[in-house]
């Protein structure tokens, strides 16, 4: 079995509470035996896979198999085009540099819906939107890389995993649904 999650914000992606005020996934009623394969930072939002089969965990998160997960941030000011250059370059970072990825300025800015807190907004200083897209996922990495270029994420939203997009599953915030084997099968190579 393949679940897709539309993760929202302040909600951690383990089913173990760990402090008594952090929401987990145990609150969304899905099927025993199921984890989540791979993160989302309790401060992100978007698609999250879980499954109750190990080879999915494999499959989709091993750099090998380089699956390409795209996010939308929202950053603190208007992306530069040296960030984009540096962020599709690869990113000096504490422990790694990261791989090249894929990286745009969006433009219009996407219509995703409001978040719940909103993001804090300053009058003087614009934020704008970036789509990023990785083959890897280290710890914090996208908000990691923006912050590194000097845009620190605001927001940030998981929107395909592979050729699974969000926008096609026709979820919102806090809703799940088992993948049909066709949807599935877009996400082994």
């Amino acid at each position: 079995m393949l679940l897709a999650f539309y993760k929202p914000f302040d909600v951690l992606s383990q089913f173990t509470q760990e402090h008594p005020s952090h929401r987990t996934l145990a609150e969304f009623g899905f099927p025993p035996d199921v984890y989540a394969i791979g993160r989302l930072d309790r401060d992100s939002e978007g698609l999250l896979l879980l499954s109750d089969e190990a080879r999915w965990n494999d499959r989709l998160l091993n750099p090998r198999h380089a699956h390409p997960r795209t996010y939308h941030a929202q950053v603190d000011g208007q992306i530069s085009d040296e960030a984009l250059r540096k962020l599709r370059a690869g990113v000096d970072l504490k422990e790694f540099h990261s791989l090249p990825c894929k990286a745009q300025r969006l433009d219009p800015e996407p219509a995703h819906p409001s978040r719940d807190p909103p993001i804090r907004v300053r009058k003087n200083i614009p934020t704008s939107w970036l789509e990023l897209t990785l083959t890897e996922g280290k710890n914090r990495q996208v908000r990691r890389m923006t912050a590194a270029v000097g845009f620190p994420t605001l927001r940030l939203l998981r929107v395909s995993f592979g050729s699974l997009k969000l926008a096609d599953l026709g979820l919102s915030a806090g809703q799940w649904r088992e993948l049909t084997p066709s949807e599935a099968s877009t996400l082994v190579r």
